[in-house]
């Protein structure tokens, strides 16, 4: 098998490692970000190449607030990833969708208040389109094998990003059910947008634990309920991800969403005029299309 690029896997709460992983080494990836939230555990699952690293440390060290996305993404991509999948746990907006079950999302709503929120900035300004903020190639196939495994799942679904750390109030959770939601989280903003300037193919796995404060039997989300229901879930997505990742040649054909080329008429400032130090910072992230205006 030909060496396409590697498969950057994001670990939510709950999954802080994954089954079947060959040759693992786990390696420090400095970033002109910053510190990612923990070292990069590589392997290999079947021959397809593997960057896992913990959304939240190991141990569950930092919360969702505190994350440097930026970071985390820039590593990944650093380290070779060409599409990262996130695992992340949810609670679910729909009485369709109990505790247990997966969504497979395709849209988001960003209520988050924290920043940064992009690579670019003064001295070198863009704008990626966010219309269809995961990859449907990633989520197509993840879902057939969803199917193959039984595993209880919706592909497609809205997922509304809260700030966190504490849960919704109730009215705040009856609110997100009017914006159309099916689940709510507080990692995937602004960690999608980002993938997206990274130029990186991006799916979410969000694995339900709770029916968020609006159900009558959930009107306390409790974290002792959330870690049963997390423990079941994170034995699926390990079952889910070790029969689909040897499936993904990741890098291996230009995505046809055009996931690989978001940059391509993003950058709006002119080469003259573009901060030096953040191109350097840019090198892998968007080094594919402000070298060739470095070389000149």
């Amino acid at each position: 098998m030909t060496d396409t690029g590697a498969i950057g896997i994001v670990g939510g709460t709950g999954l802080y490692d994954l089954d079947g992983l060959t040759d693992q080494r786990w390696v420090r990836i400095d970033s002109p970000f910053g510190a990612p939230s923990d070292e990069l555990l590589f392997g290999k699952l079947g021959e397809q190449r593997v960057v896992f690293l913990p959304r939240h440390g190991r141990g569950h060290r930092i919360p969702p607030d505190e994350i440097n996305y930026r970071a985390n993404i820039d590593a990944l991509k650093r380290a070779g990833a060409t599409a990262v999948i996130s695992v992340s746990a949810v609670g679910s907006l729909r009485a369709e969708l109990p505790p247990g079950a997966f969504v497979l999302v395709d849209q988001f709503i960003d209520r988050t208040l924290r920043g940064p929120k992009s690579f670019f900035g003064t001295g070198l300004v863009a704008h990626v389109s966010m219309a269809h903020p995961t990859c449907a190639r990633l989520r197509g196939r993840l879902a057939a094998v969803a199917g193959e495994l039984a595993l209880p799942h919706q592909a497609g679904g809205t997922y509304v990003v809260m700030e966190g750390p504490q849960f919704s109030s109730l009215a705040e959770s009856r609110m997100h059910i009017g914006l159309g939601a099916d689940v709510i989280g507080m990692t995937n903003m602004p960690e999608a947008k980002l993938a997206r300037e990274a130029e990186l193919c991006y799916a979410t796995v969000a694995m339900v634990t709770d029916f968020d404060c609006w159900h009558p039997d959930h009107d306390h989300v409790q974290v002792a309920d959330v870690i049963a229901v997390m423990t079941s879930n994170a034995r699926h997505a390990r079952a889910l991800l070790a029969r689909a990742i040897p499936r993904l040649a990741a890098g291996a054909d230009p995505c046809p969403h055009g996931c690989d080329r978001a940059l391509e008429s993003a950058v709006m400032t002119a080469p003259e005029v573009r901060d030096p130090e953040l191109v350097r910072r840019l090198d892998v992230v968007a080094g594919r299309v402000l070298q060739p205006a470095v070389a000149s």
